[in-house]
């Protein structure tokens, strides 16, 4: 006669707690986030690397601020609530500080590399319109052009060397003065060469621009654009850095 398997033996299926049959499913573990002091410690060990000045010039902000405190505190005879708020306000003037310097470190990482410009005008404050992706680009040289539709109008910023990022820029600015005949196209080069914008000034530089337009009027702006003189799509899954021209035509 056969064995008859043990009954007593459990697979590990049944070693599983059974749920009731109201009971709730139990919840998959999250990845967790990183906590915002650690954020700020990579933050400063990057900014770090490339600007070795940050630490001091923290700290200096940071002693400044006790110090000016502590001394308004002894004059109305309260040191100790001079102190409390010196500190607080010390570690906002350096975390200003370190912000200012991570996004000076950040832009000097990408500055020279194909869509830098891009990613400079991502920084631009509300009341603007970009695009992630350049409205004209030479394969071959790299360079390009990127939009921006803002109250000063369109901006047209360029990325390559003056001369020769030069005649897309003048066709593209030619092609909006056919769609928008009444809305000034300013045109801004980006780099370190004369004349040029570097990334950490470009959203500055803009901003500086004389407003002409209204929110609703840049809404209206945008939409002729991309109705009317809008630049042909880039398929899915092609980098147009990464596109070469085609031979044998």
């Amino acid at each position: 006669m056969a064995n008859s398997p043990d009954s007593s033996s459990s697979s590990p299926a049944s070693d599983a707690p059974k749920r009731g049959l109201f009971s709730r499913k139990p919840k998959e573990a999250k990845a967790k986030k990183p906590s915002r002091l650690k954020q700020i410690g990579e933050v400063f060990q990057m900014t770090r690397r490339h600007d070795p000045m940050v630490p001091w010039l923290m700290l200096l902000a940071f002693l400044g601020v006790v110090a000016a405190s502590l001394l308004v505190g002894f004059l109305l005879d309260n040191w100790i609530t001079g102190l409390i708020i010196g500190i607080a306000l010390g570690a906002i003037a350096a975390t200003l500080i370190l912000s200012r310097r991570a996004e000076r470190a950040a832009f000097a990482q990408i500055e020279g590399q194909p869509g830098a410009s891009g990613a400079a005008l991502g920084t631009l404050k509300r009341g603007w319109i970009t695009e992630d992706q350049p409205v004209a680009v030479n394969p071959r040289t790299q360079d390009a052009v990127f939009r921006a539709i803002g109250r000063p109008g369109v901006v047209l910023v360029s990325e390559g060397p003056s001369n020769r990022v030069k005649p897309l820029v003048d066709a593209e600015r030619k092609r909006l003065s056919r769609i928008l005949p009444n809305v000034t196209i300013h045109v801004i080069e980006s780099g370190r060469g004369e004349g040029q914008v570097p990334l950490s000034q470009l959203a500055k530089k803009m901003n500086k621009l004389k407003g002409e337009l209204t929110k609703t009027e840049i809404s209206a702006v945008s939409k002729r654009i991309s109705s009317l003189g809008g630049r042909l799509p880039i398929p899915k899954g092609i980098d147009p850095y990464k596109a070469r021209p085609t031979r044998g035509r």
